[in-house]
């Protein structure tokens, strides 16, 4: 039976109906707006075969105040984004699921000014990557000593690699 998303919608952004550990899991609250709710919202899409779920958090622009910020930033992430894999996993929707965390770029590997901030960096970053098929333990390229550049690797080669054959 097909999910029929708008005639759904209330039932599906209820999560007060969720059981109190459910909740918990994820340190969702009911009624608020955060990224916890939203993990939680994710796991119900999936669960109702929505075939692809975005999950935003804003802020991680610490050019000043890294230390401050980065800790609260981790404190509103980690707990439900653990909550969201082990609540997938345990419903047997991890296997088909592929879930990626990741920016649109990284940070300097160095501090910026004395507000410890860090700038903008697009040369070398990282993105995890969970189940979905994904081989677990994988993981593809490196940076340099300082993290501040990716390691250039060597391209595999494919067919289209190979010149044309010459034409009588």
């Amino acid at each position: 039976m097909a999910y029929h998303m708008q005639a759904s919608a209330a039932e599906l952004m209820d999560i007060s109906r969720e059981p109190r550990h459910v909740l918990e899991m994820y340190g969702a609250e009911p009624g608020r707006s955060s990224f916890a709710n939203n993990c939680l919202l994710a796991r119900r899409l999936v669960e109702r075969e929505v075939r692809f779920v975005q999950l935003f958090h804003e802020s991680w622009d610490q050019h000043g105040g890294l230390v401050r910020d980065l800790r609260q930033n981790c404190l509103g992430t980690d707990r439900p984004c653990a909550a969201l894999l082990q609540d997938l996993k345990q419903g047997g929707l991890l296997d088909r699921t592929l879930v990626i965390w990741g920016g649109e770029f990284g940070r300097t590997p160095m501090v910026q000014g004395g507000d410890e901030g860090r700038d903008h960096h697009p040369n070398c970053f990282s993105a995890w990557l969970a189940d979905g098929g994904i081989k677990p333990g994988l993981t593809l390229g490196e940076s340099d000593a300082f993290g501040f550049n990716a390691t250039p690797r060597p391209r595999p080669r494919s067919e289209r690699d190979d010149p044309a054959p010459a034409r009588p």
